[in-house]
């Protein structure tokens, strides 16, 4: 099964994003938009895991977990990966807090030592909102750096917990089902 660990968020937050972003999708641009329903924060993606292998991921995670305290950081702005003038992805950030950083570099060493492989690129935090189709063409997205500019959200998030979602890919896109949760420390 295809598994990541990371942090989902509470419905009526997802339904705020949802209606922030609004404007973007109202947008005549080549994206195929996330159902708010899959909005999350991705904190390690594992890949295609063995179900054996399950029990040692979640004792991992209930390991870091206990000795992270919960923490609040905040969404902060839109944006585009690569860039906002040639984008695949479209998303929100998530402050990339000194307790985040923690909390994802702990995940790393305890799914290093689980068999997984270290993440090499900068941890970004963020909300997936939308990925760009390449048939696009030139000038499919001008004015977005504008428009996100523009754009304004703000929302406190609190992480409480931790968890092993499983993505099922298909053609109207993946589908993100919680496994198991983890509560951190209080």
């Amino acid at each position: 099964m295809r598994l990541f660990i990371g942090i989902t968020f509470p419905k009526k937050q997802r339904e705020r994003i949802h209606r922030a972003a609004r404007v973007l999708r109202e947008e005549e641009m080549p994206v195929r938009w996330v159902d708010l329903e899959n909005y999350h924060l991705t904190l390690k993606f594992l890949g295609e895991v063995r179900p054996d292998a399950l029990p040692a991921i979640e004792a991992a995670m209930e390991k870091v977990a206990s000795s992270t305290e919960s923490f609040s950081t905040d969404f902060s702005g839109f944006g585009a990966f690569p860039t906002i003038r040639r984008p695949r992805t479209l998303w929100l950030g998530i402050g990339a807090t000194a307790a985040l950083r923690c909390l994802k570099q702990d995940l790393e060493w305890a799914m290093g030592r689980c068999g997984f492989e270290a993440e090499t690129r900068a941890f970004h935090p963020h909300v997936t909102l939308g990925r760009a189709d390449d048939r696009g063409g030139a000038g499919a997205f001008r004015g977005l750096d504008d428009l996100v500019a523009a754009m304004e959200f703000s929302s406190e998030l609190k992480v409480r917990t931790i968890d092993l979602i499983r993505s099922r890919l298909s053609k109207e896109g993946a589908r993100y089902s919680v496994v198991s949760s983890v509560r951190l420390a209080t």
